[in-house]
C-alpha cells in the first residue's frame, strides 16, 4: 500500500498542509497535525456521518465542529486519523471497490471476535488487528 492513498483519501497536500511521499512524511504529520479539512474529507470519503467518525477518535463531534477548516489535532488524535485512513487505504487495496469494503468494514468477523472492523477502529490495537485481517484477506488467508 502506498502512502500516495492516504493522502489522496485525506484530501492531498491541500488539505494536510504538506505532500507524502514516504511513512517518514506521516510521522511529520501525526506531528504537525492533521487538519479538521482532512477529517471532512476522510468522513466524506467514508459515507460516514461526522458523529460516526468523531466517535472513533474519542472526541466530541462539538469539538470538530468548533475547529476552523485548517486547524490541526492533537497528535493522539491525527495519529488515529490517519491509521483509520491506512485502514481505508489498504481496505480499497483488496477489496477494489469501496462499496466492497464499506460492507466488509461493517459486519461482524469471526476472525475479530465476532466484533465488525468499524468498531475496532477506535484503538490502536483493534486498527492493527484490522490492517492484519485485511493482509490475510489479501493473501487468501480466511479464518
Amino acid at each position: 500500500m502506498e502512502v500516495a492513498q492516504i493522502s489522496k483519501i485525506l484530501g492531498g497536500p491541500k488539505a494536510l498542509h504538506m505532500k507524502i511521499n514516504n511513512r517518514h512524511d506521516l510521522i511529520s504529520l501525526s506531528e504537525h497535525g492533521v487538519t479538521k479539512t482532512a477529517l471532512l474529507n476522510l468522513t466524506k470519503y467514508l459515507s460516514f456521518t461526522l458523529n460516526q467518525v468523531a466517535g472513533l477518535l474519542s472526541i466530541s463531534e462539538r469539538t470538530v465542529q468548533r475547529y476552523s477548516p485548517s486547524k490541526h489535532f492533537n497528535r493522539p488524535v491525527s495519529e488515529q486519523i490517519l491509521q483509520i485512513a491506512e485502514v481505508v487505504a489498504k481496505g480499497m487495496e483488496v477489496f477494489e471497490r469501496k462499496d466492497n469494503f464499506l460492507a466488509w468494514i461493517k459486519q461482524g468477523n469471526v476472525a475479530l471476535g465476532g466484533k465488525t472492523p468499524l468498531s475496532l477502529l477506535s484503538s490502536r490495537f483493534g486498527t492493527q488487528m484490522v490492517l492484519d485481517e485485511l493482509g490475510r484477506i489479501e493473501h487468501g488467508i480466511v479464518s
